[in-house]
């Protein structure tokens, strides 16, 4: 599902808010998730799962194609861990 495909849905089922209201609505939620894994915060959406950030120690890596040692400088990612319910969701056979 793409974020347009998301916005089409949640539209078509609140019928108080225009589209436009929607897409604003969407927009805001993700950044404010964004900004807050930002700060190192973690961000959980009871009955979905939880987003955190990793961090990633700087490494001496290997440049496949020379075979060249490089340094890897230390980075964050975002992680996603599913919810116990989205899991059954998923898995629920019906």
């Amino acid at each position: 599902m793409t974020k347009s495909e998301l916005i089409e849905a949640v539209s078509s089922k609140v019928k108080n808010f225009s589209r436009r209201d929607v897409e604003i609505i969407v927009d805001t939620m993700f950044k404010s998730m964004s900004e807050s894994l930002r700060k190192g915060e973690k961000v959980e959406i009871r009955g979905f799962g939880s987003f955190k950030v990793k961090e990633r120690d700087g490494r001496q890596g290997r440049n496949p194609k020379s075979g060249e040692g490089i340094y890897i400088a230390p980075k964050r990612i975002p992680f996603f861990k599913a919810g116990k319910e989205l899991k059954e969701r998923i898995n629920k056979t019906s």
